[in-house]
């Protein structure tokens, strides 16, 4: 056997380097490249080793741990799990930092290779700083509340563990099913220390999405379920995309008279101009959707998890059959379904055959078209100019569908406008809407927009965020600049946490702790965004009007840079259309004048949920 003899560092980044995939035909690295912000747990080993294979495999510096893995797990979402990034931090903070957005890719089921240092394995300096010292258990460390964010946690504590660890990262990384943030925490002086590596370590593996077909007999009970529907819906999740089963799921809802609605994973599957698409379900869905999921006998989820803003907290499809095709056993049970497990595209294409020339009713395709109309006409009324007041969120993102062209991508993340946009966006492409809502992280929307314009750098990228998580994470604005990846965002000012302002006053709570009016304060900060985003960069202006925004718009599309436009929005409206119930626990005591009553619509609301 012919060795090379590499520190355990450069063997790793050497084996990251060798991974290959197929990406629109083409063969491609796996890994993109390393995100990196270097300090005493990994600078020396994986700061050196990264350097010697920079022309293969980049370092990407930001200026946040947080922000460079959600700006990683942007890229990889963008790319639907085809390429991936990994992170590496030094111990202590910088590890701790990756925790929140190791749960944004658990929940959204997305690839991202964590390779945060580690205390010494020789434990000879301990304690060292930034060493967690657990007072019952010498091997605890910091990155252990990395472990119940990671599909795959490894600690290295001697560097021929680097193989077995590696391959076991990888066949996580990219399966389908199982695939989530793996963790291979590095020991400092490991990383450090020399081993005679095996060559075929370094060998170059391409890796191929794995598709696996339906069982006979879940397809079976499955398209015999579908044949005696009378009003069957189909969820589009964001599985479809993943599966890259957009076209499929397309058409086989248009052949077989099938409505469909899209989670926030699932919008821009399939475009908002087919026209059995009603566009958005469940707590901030449309009209339309919920109006034929609301009266389905059938739901047929295609690659979705079926999380609780998807089904209305188990309320909306009431008596409703389910039909879960799922890639993962876990997801295809939920709800009583029928499970159907195996990769979207493959299980639609089986479904298709075996369902011979059955249709539903075209009574039920026709009712789907008109409420479809008239959503369209009630939602053009949300999105249009206002009258000189402040805007509402839905304006503002009317404005930005009015400059937008159909290869553009919407990205946003948390807050009041995930539900508007999810309602109003009106995708034209394939991942042309961006949306973190698995997890709904606060500061994932500007390095989120980050990663998106790196795997699609010839799109442009709308990043809409609102001044609340806009404050939680703005740094990657100044990265953006330095590696002249363009962005345009909207500021939406509303002075707040104007979202769970508008839950709190909606479950009988008094206006508390959201807004800045309403939270403890000397003075109210007059905090000019403009100013801040040009101060990292960007070339920034506020306007204070819809028809102001318009015009600026048309200036950052011209614009070579990131260009950042910020505008004074409205924090008590919001589209009432549409939507439906969510639970939200409302206390059962209270001093509080009306909340009895608010207790009593929150308890009627719950005997139409489903148990189990």
């Amino acid at each position: 056997m012919t060795t090379i003899r590499l520190t355990a560092a450069q063997a790793l980044v050497r084996a990251m380097a060798a991974q290959r995939t197929v990406l629109d035909g083409k063969e491609v690295p796996i890994f993109a490249g390393v995100w990196a912000i270097f300090g005493h747990g990994n600078v020396a080993g994986m700061g050196e080793a990264l350097h010697g294979v920079r022309d293969v495999l980049p370092t990407w510096r930001a200026h946040n741990e947080q922000a460079m893995a959600h700006a990683a797990i942007a890229y990889a979402k963008t790319l639907a799990r085809r390429r991936m990034m990994a992170c590496t931090t030094s111990i202590g903070p910088g590890a701790t930092n990756l925790v929140t957005a190791a749960a944004v890719a658990h929940v959204n089921r997305l690839p991202l290779l964590l390779i945060p240092g580690d205390v010494f394995a020789s434990r000879r300096p301990d304690p060292v700083l930034q060493q967690i010292e657990d007072f019952a258990d010498a091997t605890v460390s910091a990155n252990d509340c990395l472990r119940p964010v990671s599909r795959w946690f490894d600690r290295i504590t001697r560097p021929e563990q680097i193989i077995p660890a590696f391959a076991r990262a990888m066949a996580v990384l990219t399966d389908p099913a199982v695939c989530g943030p793996v963790t291979l925490a590095f020991c400092q002086d490991v990383q450090t220390e020399a081993y005679d590596y095996p060559d075929h370590f370094f060998a170059p593996r391409l890796w191929t999405p794995r598709r696996p077909q339906p069982d006979r007999t879940e397809l079976a009970d499955a398209a015999a379920a579908l044949r005696q529907a009378a009003r069957p819906f189909v969820v589009v999740g964001g599985g479809v995309r993943y599966a890259e089963a957009e076209r499929e799921v397309a058409d086989f809802c248009a052949a077989r008279n099938l409505p469909m609605g899209e989670t926030q994973a699932g919008k821009s599957a399939v475009p908002e101009d087919a026209p059995l698409h009603l566009g958005a379900l469940g707590v901030t869905g449309t009209a339309a959707a919920n109006a034929l999921a609301g009266e389905a006998d059938l739901v047929l989820a295609i690659g979705t998890r079926l999380a609780d803003f998807t089904t209305a907290s188990r309320s909306l499809f009431g008596g409703a059959r389910l039909i879960a095709l799922n890639v993962q056993s876990f997801d295809a049970a939920k709800h009583g379904a029928l499970p159907l497990v195996a990769d979207a595209r493959a299980g639609i294409a089986a479904l298709d055959q075996a369902l011979g020339d059955w249709r539903a009713p075209q009574a039920w395709a026709a009712q789907a078209q008109q409420e479809k109309r008239q959503w369209r006409e009630a939602a053009a009324q949300y999105t249009a100019p206002g009258d000189g007041a402040l805007p509402a969120d839905a304006q503002v993102i009317g404005a930005v569908q009015r400059q937008a062209r159909p290869s553009d991508i919407v990205v946003c993340a948390a807050g009041g406008l995930p539900g508007e946009l999810h309602k109003h966006w009106q995708a034209a492409q394939s991942g042309g809407y961006h949306l973190e809502y698995g997890y709904s992280c606060m500061g994932y929307e500007i390095a989120g927009g980050l990663g998106v314009k790196l795997a699609a750098p010839a799109r442009e990228v709308f990043v809409l965020v609102g001044d609340g998580s806009y404050l939680m994470m703005n740094s990657e604005i100044a990265t953006s600049v330095m590696l002249g990846l363009k962005l345009v965002i909207v500021v939406l000012d509303n002075r707040g946490f104007g979202c769970i302002d508008r839950l709190q006053r909606a479950t009988g709570g008094a206006g508390f702790n959201n807004l800045l009016a309403d939270a403890a304060h000397v003075v109210l900060p007059a905090i000019d965004f403009a100013a801040h985003a040009a101060s990292l960069g960007a070339t920034a202006e506020h306007v204070n009007a819809i028809a102001a925004l318009d015009a600026a718009l048309v200036r950052a599309r011209a614009a070579r840079g990131t260009y950042v436009v910020t505008i004074d929005t409205d924090p008590r409206v919001a589209t009432d259309a549409g939507g439906y119930w969510w639970d939200v626990a409302v206390p059962e005591i209270s001093t509080r004048p009306g909340m009895e009553a608010v207790r009593t619509r929150y308890e009627a609301a719950r005997r139409d949920q489903a148990i189990g």
